[in-house]
């Protein structure tokens, strides 16, 4: 259950992530509302993984799933460029985030 609630959280960081961009510096209300329910929700389902699992193991998992999802959509989007270097270093990310889950002890 706490790998699942990790991915949730993870998603959940994308999104704030996004939120707080589209905010424009909290000026536009509904994505800054957007940005403290998800940060709240995401903050939350992270200090419940780290209940179970190991520290360094979950933020580096609840960090890099966030990252992958905000570059990936921001290359979806078109605000961020495509390139092969780019997706093989995503690519790379998620391979770690992976290596990560298969080495953990924790269950």
């Amino acid at each position: 259950m706490a790998w699942f609630v990790l991915v949730v959280s993870g998603v959940l960081e994308a999104v704030w992530a996004g939120a707080l961009s589209a905010s424009e510096g909290f000026t536009k209300p509904v994505p800054s509302v957007v940005f403290v329910i998800t940060l709240i929700l995401s903050m939350a389902g992270l200090a419940y993984a780290m209940r179970t699992l190991p520290v360094g193991t979950a933020y580096a998992v609840w960090v890099g799933i966030g990252a992958v999802l905000t570059v990936v959509y921001g290359m979806a989007t078109k605000v961020e460029p495509v390139t092969a270097l780019r997706v093989l270093l995503v690519l790379g990310l998620i391979g770690c985030i992976v290596g990560l889950k298969l080495t953990s002890s924790s269950q």
